[in-house]
């Protein structure tokens, strides 16, 4: 198998976990239990699950006013798709 496919997978997994994780996270919130660590949150998000993140983060409405996540998460996700265009761009990467 190709490696492009294994990378896809794993984002494609990161990002799943990244939105489970913001409302896993909510969830607990509501119900007052204990909560995943905010480092945690975006260790997820730097490791490939950015976008999965960000979406949750707006769909379960969790963490919208802290200015860290509300600025930080689409940094993260904006400069992972620059870091990629790069990659792709010079040649690094081959995707077919």
């Amino acid at each position: 198998m190709d490696v492009i496919i294994y990378i896809i997978v794993f984002l494609v997994v990161m990002n799943i976990i990244g939105f489970a994780s913001m409302g896993i996270d909510k969830y607990k919130s509501v119900h007052r239990q204990w909560r995943i660590p905010e480092r945690t949150l975006f260790v997820i998000a730097i490791f490939g699950g950015s976008l999965g993140s960000t979406i949750g983060m707006y769909v379960f409405h969790h963490k919208t006013k802290h200015w860290y996540f509300s600025y930080g998460m689409p940094t993260i996700l904006l400069i992972q798709i620059l870091l990629a265009a790069f990659l792709i761009g010079s040649g690094n990467i081959k995707i077919m």
